[in-house]
């Protein structure tokens, strides 16, 4: 609670004319960039030579396998550290600078939080040190936790505390909101509810970085999706975008008696998994594959589908492959880094 207080008393300091909140939409600069920023901890690279822009309004993902940097970027973009090289800025301005003036907040997934007070009473304390702030009903309302406004803190489960998090941040009524892992602990309702309320924020310019483990929810929620492996950015682009790099179909079929000798010779097959009597086999090639099992093997309800972004991201973020991916937004490279 004293680094919320802290953050908040800093973020208090009077916003002047330079606010970009108060610009024409047109003339707003980015709300992030990232111009070749690295960050290394020892001879460790945590980030390397990244190139990152994102436009007002806009709600963004930054994925990657434990290690691949996520932590290392977003700390540099609300400036609890800086690069070892490149430049990062936030709104035009050194993230320090933006946050001072109340442009900037963050959900992060744990601390901050007295057991002992009631949800209204964090609510209220937090808003009081703020210079401006949100009405503390509709930051409550916003985060959707109105109706349990009078309960302590304590006796809240982990989602209602993660939407608590969410209202303080609101309070300062950001231009950029940068969340960790915002749907921890909530349940399928919470979520939806939660996004919702994300994507409305959205829609009145206000722009939403999030990093999460639930690739369900990048795929469903974000307008972009950034993909980090070894502290590289090896794709940027819509769901639709990252979800074709991984090429090729995946072909489901019930198939009793499958095993490995059976399955080792089908044309076009990239791999075979076999879940009992279901097999999985994923191909460049998917008409060939369905052949051999339809005319060779006693196959049956048999199906085809495109690739998930479970599939993009394991064959993007994962150690094999290789080559580049051009997407919307730019060029994406896979390899051994």
């Amino acid at each position: 609670m004293i680094a919320l207080a802290a953050a908040a008393i800093i973020q208090s300091m009077t916003v002047t004319n330079t606010d970009p909140r108060a610009w024409p939409a047109q003339d707003r600069p980015l709300a992030v960039e990232l111009a070749g920023v690295s960050k290394n901890f020892g001879r460790v690279q945590a980030v390397r030579n990244a190139d990152l822009r994102l436009r007002s309004g806009e709600i963004v993902a930054i994925l990657g396998p434990n290690g691949a940097g996520k932590t290392s970027t977003i700390d540099m973009i609300l400036g609890l550290s800086q690069p070892a090289s490149g430049r990062v800025s936030v709104l035009g301005m050194q993230p320090r600078q933006a946050i001072s003036r109340g442009l900037v907040s963050a959900v992060m997934q744990t601390g901050g939080l007295l057991k002992d007070l009631t949800v209204r009473e964090t609510v209220e304390y937090t808003a009081s040190l703020f210079a401006q702030s949100q009405p503390v009903g509709e930051a409550l309302s916003g985060a959707g936790i109105t109706e349990i406004a009078d309960r302590r803190v304590g006796k809240c489960s982990g989602g209602e505390q993660q939407r608590l998090r969410f209202a303080l941040a609101l309070l300062s009524d950001p231009e950029l909101l940068v969340l960790d892992e915002p749907t921890t602990g909530m349940d399928v309702e919470g979520r939806r509810s939660f996004w919702s309320a994300i994507r409305k924020d959205a829609e009145q310019g206000r722009t939403v970085l999030f990093a999460t483990h639930y690739l369900e929810e990048a795929d469903a929620y974000a307008d972009r999706i950034v993909l980090l492996r070894q502290g590289r950015i090896v794709a940027d682009g819509t769901a639709a975008e990252i979800k074709a790099m991984a090429a090729g179909r995946t072909v489901r079929a019930t198939l009793a008696g499958a095993s490995e000798a059976l399955l080792a010779d089908i044309p076009g097959a990239d791999s075979v998994e076999i879940r009992g009597e279901t097999v999985l086999v994923h191909a460049r090639d998917s008409d060939a594959v369905a052949r051999y099992l339809l005319t060779q093997t006693v196959a049956k309800d048999l199906e085809i589908t495109a690739r998930g972004i479970e599939d993009a991201f394991l064959a993007l973020t994962g150690d094999t492959g290789s080559g580049t991916a051009t997407t919307g937004s730019g060029t994406a490279t896979t390899g051994a880094f």
